[in-house]
């Protein structure tokens, strides 16, 4: 590979992903210059150790920087995760993905899935939570299964009591309230209160565009308004209740804003909703005191309440998954085949050409 692109030749997505020695004579002709089967049987499908992984990841660098880099397969991504954790190098994996305009990697939810789960199962919920991040910049919580995951690792995480900086309260508030945004039930909308609220926190101690900045979030200020409407709509919403654990949490928010923020921010916008905080302090305790008497309140954590919504729906999304993931499966051997045909007629209309 070394040899390939110091020559200038086009290594093609097919090689990066995935030469057998069963077919390597089909890519020594494509790539030109792979003289022996060891050359290029050492990527990503075939990785066979922790030291091949690493030396992987230098090539998947390598191929993202090259005039192919827009033809990196979902199929190569997924596998590239699966051998990073067969091989122990889970640290790998996260580390292309944190870093996934200079590597590519941007997974399917079933690759993230994959990835949240193994974090979960060894209980790093900072590191499970980490790879949410990602989930949430990247847009990709419309699979149940992923939400499901996510808000079980961000609850994990935050029972943990770990001390915040504003740009992980903001980056934990957005995981929350987008995860959390589709899941009409208690947690759902625990966590989407909570995820406003740390949000909110953030806008009037650093001013909205600390907010949005390169994150997936609107610009428009009233985050904390935003959070009380999701208390007034859990007071009118059926089968719903709030975890008195996040209500406690939002209301520390609101007693710290009150004290620590400025009075007078340096921007427009961001004075006006500063000035608003007595009138959501005192909303927020009208709409507390509304859920009570509904009982609209859940004495359990949003952990707690999390777990619980683990062990009663994810066996069942995990099902569709795996159905879903075998018939992915046969399209990504489709288009491989595909390639492979395409690639040998060229060769093919080149060697005539000659």
């Amino acid at each position: 590979m070394d040899r390939t692109y110091e020559r200038k030749f086009p290594v093609s997505s097919l090689v990066i992903s995935r030469v057998r020695e069963d077919f390597t004579w089909r890519f020594k002709h494509i790539v030109h210059c792979i003289h022996t089967e060891d050359s290029a049987a050492r990527f990503i499908d075939n990785l066979s150790s922790k030291e091949e992984v690493d030396q992987a990841q230098y090539y998947l660098y390598k191929f993202r920087h090259s005039p192919n880099c827009w033809y990196l397969r979902d199929w190569t991504v997924h596998s590239w995760i699966r051998h990073c954790l067969k091989y122990s190098a889970r640290d790998k994996a996260l580390y292309t993905l944190k870093n996934k305009v200079q590597f590519g990697m941007f997974p399917d939810d079933f690759t993230f899935n994959l990835l949240i789960d193994s974090f979960i199962k060894d209980q790093d919920f900072k590191g499970a939570c980490s790879v949410v991040e990602e989930v949430m910049l990247q847009e990709s919580f419309e699979r149940i299964s992923t939400q499901i995951l996510s808000l079980h690792a961000l609850s994990r995480y935050l029972a943990t009591e770990p001390h915040l900086g504003w740009e992980e309260e903001r980056n934990l508030g957005a995981c929350l309230m987008l995860a959390g945004l589709k899941q009409e039930n208690s947690v759902g909308f625990s966590a989407r209160l909570l995820g406003l609220a740390l949000i909110g926190k953030v806008e009037l101690s650093r001013g909205i565009h600390a907010v949005f900045h390169k994150m997936p979030l609107i610009w428009t200020s009233g985050y904390l308004g935003r959070a009380l409407a999701v208390m007034s709509a859990a007071c009118d919403f059926r089968d719903v209740k709030i975890s008195e654990e996040v209500l406690a949490r939002v209301e520390k928010i609101l007693q710290d804003l009150s004290e620590n923020v400025s009075d007078s921010p340096p921007e427009e916008d961001d004075a006006l909703e500063a000035r608003k905080l007595p009138e959501y302090v005192s909303r927020f305790e009208e709409l507390k005191e509304r859920l009570v008497s509904r009982d609209r309140t859940d004495s359990r954590s949003l952990e707690s309440l999390a777990s619980s919504l683990t062990g009663k729906a994810l066996a069942a999304c995990e099902d569709a998954d795996l159905a879903e993931y075998q018939r992915t499966l046969k399209d990504w051997e489709s288009e491989r085949q595909q390639l492979i045909l395409r690639e040998r007629e060229t060769r093919e209309k080149n060697q005539k050409s000659v």
